[in-house]
């Protein structure tokens, strides 16, 4: 784990499968849409967490978390655990489609930004994130 890693906790709900006992369904009711399954409560777990990523991934809100308490008052005949992700890992694995966009700058300003290396492609993705959730 590094510093800047953004690590979410959530809690799940394991379910077994009436049909394979084996196999376990996963939900989190903090986060609508991450569901996931697997062979085994290890298996689930993992599928859970990498479900919980992707959800969540690029949400500029965090749900926040219900008491564990409460969910598990709910849900008596299922397994009640907290699931954890690391949001900055699964980022890095999406892949976001790219568009390429012609832009027009004042020439003195292109060289001065060529000669100190910034790279215009992440300084205008940078300014318009920033623009947009401002």
């Amino acid at each position: 784990m590094k510093k800047n890693d953004r690590i979410v906790v959530y809690p799940a709900i394991l379910t077994p499968d009436p049909d394979e006992p084996d196999f376990y369904a996963v939900e989190f009711p903090d986060v609508s849409g991450a569901l996931s399954q697997g062979k085994g409560i290890a298996n689930a777990m993992a599928m859970g967490s990498e479900a919980l990523g992707l959800m969540l991934s690029d949400a500029r809100n965090l749900p926040t978390a219900t008491d564990i308490k409460t969910i598990k008052q709910a849900n008596k005949n299922a397994i009640i655990t907290y699931i954890t992700t690391n949001l900055t890992e699964i980022a890095k694995k999406v892949r976001k489609p790219l568009v390429r966009k012609n832009v027009t700058i004042p020439e003195n300003l292109a060289e001065q930004a060529k000669a100190n290396g910034i790279n215009f492609s992440e300084v205008l993705t940078q300014a318009l994130t920033e623009r947009l959730e401002a």
